[in-house]
């Protein structure tokens, strides 16, 4: 793959495409079996609740994940990302309903770097809630 995107022709400020990235229980155990993270709390809603979670949550690494892929969509090349952060804030909890969660995703160049990288900040929310903070990731373009 080759990045897409010329550093010349992006500007702080620019908005990258947002996305929203559906998540139910299946893709929960999905992901515990690709990880190998099967946690009770991302499959199990009584285990979750006994804890003091609201329900079952989704992994914070495929949230993570989840969220990123606004930015390697954006650049075209997953291997443009040299850098990429977060804080977990919320988890995102995924109800047994049928329809699960979703995860609302915004980014935007926050500044431009050197040797042709800028500095992409994240938003990545969940009913109504912030679930990343400080979520950067450093892109180097064509």
């Amino acid at each position: 793959m080759t990045v897409k995107i010329a550093y010349d022709e992006v500007e702080v400020g620019t908005e990258l495409p947002a996305q929203t990235f559906p998540v139910t229980r299946a893709t929960l155990v999905q992901y515990a079996g690709a990880s190998g993270d099967f946690n009770p709390i991302h499959w199990n809603e009584k285990f979750a609740v006994e804890v003091g979670l609201p329900d079952v949550i989704a992994h914070g690494m495929f949230t993570m994940a989840e969220a990123v892929r606004v930015v390697t969509d954006w650049a075209g090349d997953p291997a443009a990302v040299v850098e990429y952060g977060v804080r977990f804030t919320k988890p995102v909890v995924v109800p047994n309903d049928g329809t699960g969660a979703l995860i609302e995703v915004s980014a935007k160049v926050a500044a431009k770097l050197d040797d042709r990288r800028v500095r992409v900040d994240i938003t990545a929310t969940s009913a109504g809630q912030k679930v990343l903070g400080m979520s950067r990731a450093v892109v180097r373009l064509a």
